[in-house]
């Protein structure tokens, strides 16, 4: 599996992609269209995430290991670093949701 740091992306990665700013009521409809459409895209992907995550931390634990591993979620961490607290929050939010049970004494 391949991890990508911050460090290893290029400037071209880490950049918003460009997008037209609207002229008319018609444009600005038109991109809430999309985002709903990304929203959706997250949701589905931050459950499936979740669900990747809880089935390892299932799998740790039945295997007599650690219940976190605190090395990956600091990589995990990193990743989302670029996107400055906002992301390293978002992360925490993600990781948490991934331990679910495991996260909690």
């Amino acid at each position: 599996m391949i991890t990508t740091r911050k460090a290893d992306m290029t400037d071209a990665e880490l950049a918003l992609p460009h997008v037209d700013v609207p002229t008319d009521e018609a444009g600005i409809d038109a991109l809430r269209h999309r985002i709903d459409e990304l929203d959706a895209e997250l949701v589905r992907l931050i459950k499936e995430r979740t669900a990747v995550s809880h089935a390892i931390g299932a799998s740790r634990m039945a295997q007599g290991g650690p219940r976190i591993s605190y090395s990956r979620e600091l990589a995990i961490l990193d990743r989302f670093r670029d996107l400055g607290q906002p992301g390293t929050d978002l992360a925490m939010l993600l990781l948490a949701m991934g331990r679910g049970k495991l996260g909690r004494k």
